[in-house]
Protein backbone atom coordinates (compact mmCIF):
# COMPACT_ATOMS: atom_id res chain seq x y z
CA UNK A 1 0.00 0.00 0.00
CA UNK A 2 0.97 3.42 -0.45
CA UNK A 3 2.12 5.58 2.06
CA UNK A 4 -0.05 8.49 1.02
CA UNK A 5 -3.26 6.13 1.70
CA UNK A 6 -2.40 5.90 5.11
CA UNK A 7 -3.75 8.94 6.40
CA UNK A 8 -0.36 10.15 6.91
CA UNK A 9 0.68 14.13 7.94
CA UNK A 10 1.24 15.59 4.00
CA UNK A 11 4.41 17.29 6.00
CA UNK A 12 5.93 13.73 7.08
CA UNK A 13 4.68 12.61 3.43
CA UNK A 14 6.89 15.20 1.89
CA UNK A 15 9.72 13.57 3.89
CA UNK A 16 9.46 9.67 3.01
CA UNK A 17 9.03 11.12 -0.63
CA UNK A 18 12.71 12.63 -0.36
CA UNK A 19 13.74 9.81 1.35
CA UNK A 20 12.30 7.43 -1.66
CA UNK A 21 9.80 5.62 0.30
CA UNK A 22 6.71 4.95 -1.46
CA UNK A 23 5.02 1.33 -0.54
CA UNK A 24 4.79 0.55 3.16
CA UNK A 25 5.62 -2.59 4.64
CA UNK A 26 3.27 -4.90 5.65
CA UNK A 27 4.12 -3.87 9.30
CA UNK A 28 3.72 -0.15 8.27
CA UNK A 29 0.40 -1.03 6.81
CA UNK A 30 -1.14 -2.69 10.05
CA UNK A 31 0.13 -0.61 12.51
CA UNK A 32 0.27 3.10 11.36
CA UNK A 33 -3.53 3.84 10.96
CA UNK A 34 -4.17 1.95 14.43
CA UNK A 35 -1.68 4.05 16.00
CA UNK A 36 -3.21 7.32 14.44
CA UNK A 37 -6.59 6.06 15.91
CA UNK A 38 -4.49 6.11 19.55
CA UNK A 39 -5.12 2.82 19.89
CA UNK A 40 -2.31 0.42 22.16
CA UNK A 41 -0.53 -1.90 19.80
CA UNK A 42 0.95 -5.31 20.34
CA UNK A 43 3.93 -5.79 17.29
CA UNK A 44 5.22 -9.27 16.91
CA UNK A 45 7.60 -8.60 13.64
CA UNK A 46 10.89 -10.04 13.37
CA UNK A 47 13.72 -7.56 12.84
CA UNK A 48 14.30 -5.56 9.33
CA UNK A 49 10.54 -5.41 9.26
CA UNK A 50 10.34 -1.59 9.23
CA UNK A 51 8.58 -1.37 12.85
CA UNK A 52 10.94 1.95 13.33
CA UNK A 53 8.62 3.50 11.12
CA UNK A 54 5.98 1.91 12.03
CA UNK A 55 5.87 3.19 15.61
CA UNK A 56 7.75 6.75 14.53
CA UNK A 57 5.63 8.02 12.15
CA UNK A 58 1.97 8.28 14.11
CA UNK A 59 4.29 9.61 17.30
CA UNK A 60 5.36 12.13 15.63
CA UNK A 61 1.85 12.97 13.82
CA UNK A 62 -0.24 12.68 16.72
CA UNK A 63 2.05 14.87 18.72
CA UNK A 64 2.47 17.71 16.08
CA UNK A 65 -1.25 17.39 16.11
CA UNK A 66 -1.34 18.46 19.43
CA UNK A 67 1.71 20.85 19.81
CA UNK A 68 1.72 21.60 23.36
CA UNK A 69 5.15 24.02 24.63
CA UNK A 70 4.59 22.26 28.06
CA UNK A 71 8.78 21.48 28.52
CA UNK A 72 8.18 18.19 29.46
CA UNK A 73 8.75 14.64 27.52
CA UNK A 74 5.79 13.74 25.77
CA UNK A 75 6.78 10.02 24.45
CA UNK A 76 9.40 8.03 25.57
CA UNK A 77 10.61 4.99 23.82
CA UNK A 78 12.76 2.37 25.47
CA UNK A 79 15.07 0.41 23.26
CA UNK A 80 18.28 -2.36 24.80
CA UNK A 81 20.85 -0.90 22.95
CA UNK A 82 23.21 2.17 22.32
CA UNK A 83 23.27 1.38 19.08
CA UNK A 84 19.75 0.94 18.39
CA UNK A 85 18.63 4.02 20.82
CA UNK A 86 21.20 6.33 18.57
CA UNK A 87 19.32 4.60 15.05
CA UNK A 88 16.03 5.46 16.36
CA UNK A 89 16.26 8.95 17.39
CA UNK A 90 17.88 9.18 13.57
CA UNK A 91 14.70 8.23 11.97
CA UNK A 92 12.40 10.66 14.21
CA UNK A 93 15.18 13.37 13.11
CA UNK A 94 14.02 13.00 9.83
CA UNK A 95 10.20 12.32 9.88
CA UNK A 96 10.36 14.94 11.75
CA UNK A 97 12.38 17.12 9.55
CA UNK A 98 9.49 19.94 9.12
CA UNK A 99 7.86 19.50 12.29
CA UNK A 100 8.63 21.80 15.52
CA UNK A 101 9.42 18.54 17.43
CA UNK A 102 12.76 18.15 19.51
CA UNK A 103 14.17 14.02 20.23
CA UNK A 104 16.84 13.31 21.99
CA UNK A 105 18.86 10.24 22.88
CA UNK A 106 20.61 8.86 26.28
CA UNK A 107 22.20 5.88 27.01
CA UNK A 108 25.29 4.70 29.16
CA UNK A 109 28.76 4.41 28.43
CA UNK A 110 29.79 7.84 27.78
CA UNK A 111 30.15 11.46 29.72
CA UNK A 112 26.35 12.25 30.88
CA UNK A 113 26.63 16.12 30.96
CA UNK A 114 25.92 16.87 27.40
CA UNK A 115 22.62 14.70 27.37
CA UNK A 116 21.18 16.31 30.51
CA UNK A 117 22.34 19.35 28.79
CA UNK A 118 19.56 18.66 25.74
CA UNK A 119 17.27 17.30 28.14
CA UNK A 120 17.04 20.81 30.29
CA UNK A 121 17.00 22.76 27.00
CA UNK A 122 13.47 20.93 26.42
CA UNK A 123 12.66 17.84 24.72
CA UNK A 124 9.09 16.35 23.20
CA UNK A 125 10.61 12.90 22.18
CA UNK A 126 13.23 11.07 24.09
CA UNK A 127 14.76 7.68 23.42
CA UNK A 128 16.78 5.50 25.45
CA UNK A 129 18.26 2.66 27.42
CA UNK A 130 16.67 1.62 30.64
CA UNK A 131 20.03 2.02 32.61
CA UNK A 132 20.70 5.60 32.02
CA UNK A 133 17.69 6.66 31.98
CA UNK A 134 16.54 5.42 35.87
CA UNK A 135 19.78 7.11 36.50
CA UNK A 136 19.11 10.61 35.42
CA UNK A 137 15.37 10.14 37.11
CA UNK A 138 17.04 9.50 39.86
CA UNK A 139 19.18 12.46 39.58
CA UNK A 140 16.23 14.53 38.99
CA UNK A 141 17.06 15.37 35.65
CA UNK A 142 14.51 13.28 34.08
CA UNK A 143 10.41 13.61 34.89
CA UNK A 144 8.18 11.67 32.90
CA UNK A 145 4.95 11.43 34.50
CA UNK A 146 3.33 13.14 31.78
CA UNK A 147 3.99 11.26 28.74
CA UNK A 148 1.47 10.61 26.04
CA UNK A 149 3.07 7.70 24.11
CA UNK A 150 5.29 4.99 25.51
CA UNK A 151 7.12 2.82 23.03
CA UNK A 152 8.90 -0.66 23.89
CA UNK A 153 11.24 -1.60 20.81
CA UNK A 154 12.90 -5.09 20.83
CA UNK A 155 11.27 -5.79 23.98
CA UNK A 156 12.22 -9.37 24.23
CA UNK A 157 15.98 -8.46 23.64
CA UNK A 158 15.41 -6.25 26.82
CA UNK A 159 14.17 -9.43 28.88
CA UNK A 160 17.60 -11.15 26.99
CA UNK A 161 19.26 -8.20 28.56
CA UNK A 162 18.25 -8.38 31.96
CA UNK A 163 16.71 -5.14 32.25
CA UNK A 164 12.76 -6.75 33.55
CA UNK A 165 13.85 -4.79 36.78
CA UNK A 166 14.46 -1.63 35.26
CA UNK A 167 11.49 -1.99 32.58
CA UNK A 168 9.44 -2.74 36.06
CA UNK A 169 10.66 0.45 38.18
CA UNK A 170 10.05 2.59 34.65
CA UNK A 171 6.29 1.39 34.14
CA UNK A 172 5.66 2.45 37.89
CA UNK A 173 6.45 6.02 37.21
CA UNK A 174 4.49 6.70 33.75
CA UNK A 175 1.31 7.88 34.12
CA UNK A 176 -2.29 5.01 33.39
CA UNK A 177 -3.60 7.36 30.73
CA UNK A 178 -1.32 7.05 28.07
CA UNK A 179 -0.97 5.20 24.71
CA UNK A 180 1.54 2.22 24.39
CA UNK A 181 3.20 0.53 21.63
CA UNK A 182 4.86 -2.80 22.61
CA UNK A 183 7.36 -4.41 20.01
CA UNK A 184 9.03 -7.94 20.05
CA UNK A 185 10.71 -10.15 17.58
CA UNK A 186 9.32 -13.13 20.10
CA UNK A 187 6.95 -13.84 22.57
CA UNK A 188 7.99 -15.22 25.86
CA UNK A 189 5.92 -15.71 28.85
CA UNK A 190 7.55 -12.85 30.39
CA UNK A 191 6.32 -9.94 27.78
CA UNK A 192 2.54 -11.29 28.45
CA UNK A 193 3.19 -10.03 31.65
CA UNK A 194 4.38 -6.62 30.55
CA UNK A 195 1.62 -6.54 28.32
CA UNK A 196 -1.10 -7.41 30.61
CA UNK A 197 0.52 -4.09 33.08
CA UNK A 198 0.84 -1.26 30.40
CA UNK A 199 -1.39 -2.19 26.82
CA UNK A 200 -5.58 -1.89 27.50
CA UNK A 201 -7.11 -3.54 24.95
CA UNK A 202 -4.32 -3.79 22.02
CA UNK A 203 -4.36 -4.07 18.44
CA UNK A 204 -2.31 -7.38 17.86
CA UNK A 205 -0.43 -6.76 14.31
CA UNK A 206 1.43 -10.06 13.52
CA UNK A 207 2.93 -10.03 10.30
CA UNK A 208 5.21 -13.61 10.56
CA UNK A 209 5.42 -16.49 12.93
CA UNK A 210 7.76 -15.83 16.16
CA UNK A 211 11.40 -16.35 15.50
CA UNK A 212 11.00 -15.98 11.51
CA UNK A 213 13.31 -14.96 8.77
CA UNK A 214 12.09 -12.44 6.05
CA UNK A 215 12.02 -14.44 3.04
CA UNK A 216 14.48 -11.76 0.93
CA UNK A 217 17.40 -13.27 2.94
CA UNK A 218 18.96 -15.99 0.87
CA UNK A 219 20.36 -18.28 3.24
CA UNK A 220 23.34 -20.61 3.22
CA UNK A 221 25.47 -22.93 5.61
CA UNK A 222 29.17 -23.23 4.19
CA UNK A 223 31.18 -26.50 6.20
CA UNK A 224 34.81 -25.33 7.17
CA UNK A 225 37.33 -26.40 9.51
CA UNK A 226 37.87 -23.85 12.05
CA UNK A 227 41.91 -23.32 11.47
CA UNK A 228 40.31 -22.40 7.43
CA UNK A 229 37.57 -19.93 8.10
CA UNK A 230 39.83 -16.56 7.97
CA UNK A 231 40.99 -17.93 4.27
CA UNK A 232 37.87 -18.43 3.14
CA UNK A 233 36.42 -15.23 4.49
CA UNK A 234 39.42 -13.51 3.10
CA UNK A 235 38.41 -15.17 -0.51
CA UNK A 236 35.01 -14.10 0.10
CA UNK A 237 35.39 -10.43 0.93
CA UNK A 238 38.56 -9.44 -1.99
CA UNK A 239 35.68 -11.64 -4.52
CA UNK A 240 32.94 -8.87 -3.44
CA UNK A 241 35.11 -6.12 -2.79
CA UNK A 242 32.62 -3.18 -3.23
CA UNK A 243 30.36 -4.77 -1.39
CA UNK A 244 29.82 -4.38 2.56
CA UNK A 245 30.22 -7.36 4.36
CA UNK A 246 28.97 -7.47 8.12
CA UNK A 247 30.69 -10.43 10.06
CA UNK A 248 29.75 -11.95 13.40
CA UNK A 249 31.61 -13.39 16.04
CA UNK A 250 30.57 -15.72 19.40
CA UNK A 251 33.30 -13.55 21.72
CA UNK A 252 34.79 -10.13 22.04
CA UNK A 253 38.61 -11.91 22.14
CA UNK A 254 37.57 -13.48 18.69
CA UNK A 255 36.36 -10.27 17.40
CA UNK A 256 39.74 -8.63 17.70
CA UNK A 257 41.65 -11.67 16.80
CA UNK A 258 39.63 -11.65 13.70
CA UNK A 259 40.18 -8.15 12.94
CA UNK A 260 44.07 -9.14 13.15
CA UNK A 261 44.12 -12.21 11.01
CA UNK A 262 42.57 -10.16 8.80
CA UNK A 263 44.99 -7.19 8.51
CA UNK A 264 47.58 -9.77 8.00
CA UNK A 265 45.58 -10.33 4.91
CA UNK A 266 45.99 -6.49 4.03
CA UNK A 267 41.96 -6.62 4.68
CA UNK A 268 40.78 -3.31 6.39
CA UNK A 269 38.03 -4.36 9.01
CA UNK A 270 36.71 -3.09 12.82
CA UNK A 271 35.62 -4.76 14.94
CA UNK A 272 32.73 -3.33 17.86
CA UNK A 273 31.40 -4.91 21.20
CA UNK A 274 30.77 -4.28 24.80
CA UNK A 275 34.19 -3.52 25.45
CA UNK A 276 34.92 -0.45 22.87
CA UNK A 277 33.82 2.69 23.85
CA UNK A 278 30.49 4.48 22.85
CA UNK A 279 33.04 6.91 20.46
CA UNK A 280 35.00 3.86 18.84
CA UNK A 281 31.65 2.12 18.23
CA UNK A 282 30.15 4.68 16.50
CA UNK A 283 33.42 5.95 14.43
CA UNK A 284 33.91 2.39 13.69
CA UNK A 285 30.22 2.09 12.11
CA UNK A 286 30.48 5.60 9.86
CA UNK A 287 33.79 4.19 8.16
CA UNK A 288 31.78 1.01 7.29
CA UNK A 289 28.66 2.93 5.96
CA UNK A 290 31.10 5.39 4.16
CA UNK A 291 32.70 2.48 2.67
CA UNK A 292 36.17 2.99 4.18
CA UNK A 293 36.71 -0.25 5.30
CA UNK A 294 36.01 -3.63 3.88
CA UNK A 295 34.45 -5.46 6.78
CA UNK A 296 32.75 -4.77 9.85
CA UNK A 297 33.02 -7.54 12.95
CA UNK A 298 30.69 -7.43 15.49
CA UNK A 299 29.48 -9.83 18.43
CA UNK A 300 26.02 -10.22 19.32
CA UNK A 301 25.54 -7.03 21.47
CA UNK A 302 25.16 -5.33 18.06
CA UNK A 303 22.75 -8.11 16.31
CA UNK A 304 19.97 -5.80 16.75
CA UNK A 305 21.96 -2.49 16.87
CA UNK A 306 23.09 -2.18 13.49
CA UNK A 307 20.68 -0.29 11.00
CA UNK A 308 22.89 0.07 7.02
CA UNK A 309 20.77 0.09 4.37
CA UNK A 310 21.14 -1.74 1.37
CA UNK A 311 23.54 -4.20 3.66
CA UNK A 312 23.97 -7.19 1.20
CA UNK A 313 26.20 -9.51 3.30
CA UNK A 314 25.77 -11.21 6.74
CA UNK A 315 28.23 -13.84 7.45
CA UNK A 316 28.08 -15.71 11.03
CA UNK A 317 31.76 -16.42 11.17
CA UNK A 318 31.06 -18.73 14.50
CA UNK A 319 27.32 -19.76 15.29
CA UNK A 320 25.60 -18.00 18.08
CA UNK A 321 25.02 -20.88 21.19
CA UNK A 322 21.63 -19.15 20.80
CA UNK A 323 19.36 -20.04 18.19
CA UNK A 324 17.67 -16.91 18.28
CA UNK A 325 20.60 -14.92 17.97
CA UNK A 326 20.79 -16.36 14.39
CA UNK A 327 17.67 -15.16 13.36
CA UNK A 328 18.61 -11.79 14.60
CA UNK A 329 22.11 -11.14 13.17
CA UNK A 330 20.61 -12.04 9.42
CA UNK A 331 18.18 -9.46 10.13
CA UNK A 332 20.81 -7.09 9.30
CA UNK A 333 20.56 -7.65 5.79
CA UNK A 334 17.08 -7.94 3.48
CA UNK A 335 15.56 -5.32 4.94
CA UNK A 336 12.64 -3.06 4.07
CA UNK A 337 12.58 -5.11 1.20
CA UNK A 338 15.72 -5.78 -0.29
CA UNK A 339 17.47 -8.46 -1.31
CA UNK A 340 20.02 -10.12 1.06
CA UNK A 341 22.47 -13.28 1.71
CA UNK A 342 23.58 -14.65 5.12
CA UNK A 343 26.28 -17.24 4.98
CA UNK A 344 27.58 -19.27 8.38
CA UNK A 345 30.84 -21.21 8.62
CA UNK A 346 29.89 -24.37 10.50
CA UNK A 347 32.72 -26.77 11.33
CA UNK A 348 32.15 -30.34 12.98
CA UNK A 349 32.25 -28.78 16.64
CA UNK A 350 29.16 -26.17 15.31
CA UNK A 351 27.09 -28.73 14.00
CA UNK A 352 24.68 -29.24 17.11
CA UNK A 353 24.15 -25.47 16.93
CA UNK A 354 23.47 -25.49 13.11
CA UNK A 355 20.58 -27.78 14.22
CA UNK A 356 19.45 -25.66 16.53
CA UNK A 357 18.85 -23.37 14.46
CA UNK A 358 17.06 -25.09 11.44
CA UNK A 359 14.90 -26.67 14.35
CA UNK A 360 13.86 -22.63 15.31
CA UNK A 361 13.46 -21.45 11.67
CA UNK A 362 11.56 -24.57 10.67
CA UNK A 363 13.87 -25.55 7.34
CA UNK A 364 16.72 -26.95 6.15
CA UNK A 365 19.82 -24.25 5.16
CA UNK A 366 21.42 -24.21 1.96
CA UNK A 367 24.59 -26.30 1.81
CA UNK A 368 27.21 -23.92 -0.62
CA UNK A 369 30.03 -25.98 -2.08
CA UNK A 370 33.49 -25.49 -0.76
CA UNK A 371 35.86 -26.99 -2.71
CA UNK A 372 38.96 -25.12 -1.81
CA UNK A 373 38.55 -25.30 1.79
CA UNK A 374 36.91 -28.95 2.04
CA UNK A 375 35.77 -30.39 5.64
CA UNK A 376 37.31 -33.71 6.15
CA UNK A 377 35.18 -36.37 6.52
CA UNK A 378 35.00 -37.01 10.47
CA UNK A 379 35.26 -41.12 10.59
CA UNK A 380 38.30 -40.49 7.86
CA UNK A 381 39.91 -38.07 10.52
CA UNK A 382 39.16 -40.17 13.38
CA UNK A 383 41.06 -43.30 11.41
CA UNK A 384 43.71 -40.87 10.37
CA UNK A 385 44.29 -39.76 13.75
CA UNK A 386 44.46 -43.20 15.39
CA UNK A 387 47.15 -44.62 12.36
CA UNK A 388 49.27 -41.73 13.45
CA UNK A 389 48.90 -42.45 17.09
CA UNK A 390 49.53 -46.39 16.31
CA UNK A 391 53.19 -45.17 14.48
CA UNK A 392 54.22 -43.13 17.08
CA UNK A 393 53.44 -46.08 19.94
CA UNK A 394 55.83 -48.31 17.74
CA UNK A 395 58.76 -45.65 17.59
CA UNK A 396 58.04 -45.27 20.87
CA UNK A 397 58.66 -48.97 22.02
CA UNK A 398 61.17 -49.27 19.61
CA UNK A 399 63.40 -46.53 21.64
CA UNK A 400 62.36 -46.49 24.91
CA UNK A 401 65.04 -44.50 26.25
CA UNK A 402 64.69 -41.52 24.68
CA UNK A 403 61.05 -41.29 25.83
CA UNK A 404 61.20 -42.51 29.44
CA UNK A 405 65.28 -41.16 30.03
CA UNK A 406 64.99 -40.42 33.57
CA UNK A 407 63.43 -44.26 34.26
CA UNK A 408 65.84 -46.42 32.00
CA UNK A 409 68.48 -44.41 32.87
CA UNK A 410 68.07 -45.47 36.33
CA UNK A 411 67.40 -49.28 35.58
CA UNK A 412 70.38 -49.40 32.95
CA UNK A 413 72.68 -47.71 36.13
CA UNK A 414 71.05 -51.09 37.84
CA UNK A 415 72.19 -53.54 35.30
CA UNK A 416 75.50 -51.71 35.04
CA UNK A 417 75.89 -52.16 38.81
CA UNK A 418 75.02 -55.88 38.33
CA UNK A 419 77.33 -56.80 35.61
CA UNK A 420 80.34 -55.15 37.66
CA UNK A 421 79.39 -56.47 40.75
CA UNK A 422 79.19 -60.01 38.30
CA UNK A 423 82.48 -59.38 37.03
CA UNK A 424 83.86 -58.53 40.56
CA UNK A 425 82.58 -62.34 41.24
CA UNK A 426 83.83 -64.17 38.37
CA UNK A 427 87.26 -62.70 38.72
CA UNK A 428 87.32 -64.17 42.81
CA UNK A 429 86.11 -67.19 41.88
CA UNK A 430 88.73 -67.49 38.89
CA UNK A 431 91.14 -67.21 41.53
CA UNK A 432 89.97 -69.06 44.49
CA UNK A 433 89.35 -71.91 41.65
CA UNK A 434 93.47 -71.50 41.39
CA UNK A 435 94.25 -71.78 44.75
CA UNK A 436 91.79 -74.71 45.37
CA UNK A 437 93.54 -77.42 44.09
CA UNK A 438 96.64 -76.35 46.25
CA UNK A 439 94.75 -76.54 49.75
CA UNK A 440 93.48 -79.73 48.70
CA UNK A 441 96.62 -81.44 48.00
CA UNK A 442 98.30 -80.06 51.51
CA UNK A 443 95.08 -81.57 52.98
CA UNK A 444 95.54 -85.00 51.95
CA UNK A 445 99.19 -84.80 52.72
CA UNK A 446 98.30 -83.59 55.97
CA UNK A 447 95.61 -86.67 56.03
CA UNK A 448 98.38 -89.03 54.58
CA UNK A 449 100.82 -88.22 57.65
CA UNK A 450 98.17 -88.33 60.60
CA UNK A 451 97.35 -91.86 59.24
CA UNK A 452 100.50 -93.36 59.38
CA UNK A 453 101.51 -91.62 62.93
CA UNK A 454 98.28 -93.49 64.17
CA UNK A 455 99.28 -96.64 62.46
CA UNK A 456 102.50 -96.52 64.33
CA UNK A 457 104.67 -95.52 61.47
Amino acid sequence: MKFNKLGIDEKIQKVLEEQGYQEATQIQEMTIPSALANKDILGLAQTGSGKTAAFAIPTLQQLNNQLIKTGVIRSLVLTPTRELAIQVQESFAIYGKYLSLKSAVIFGGVNQSKQVKQITAGVDILVATPGRLIDLINQGYIDISMIEIFILDEADRMLDMGFIHDINKIIKLVPKEKQTLLFSATMPKEINTIVNKLLHDPVKVSITPVSSTVDTIDQKVCYVDRNHKVDLLKDFIREHKHEQVLIFTRTKRGSDKLMRDLAKRNIKAKAIHGDKSQNARQIALKLFKMGEIDALIATDIASRGIDINDLKYVINYDLPEQAESYVHRIGRTGRAGNSGMAISYCSYQEIPLLKDIEKLIKMKIEVLDNDKYPLIDKSEKVKKEKRVKKVIKADEDKQPVKKHKGKRKKSFDKKNFKRKKTYKKDKFDQSSSQSKPNKKKSYKKKQARYSSIKKGN
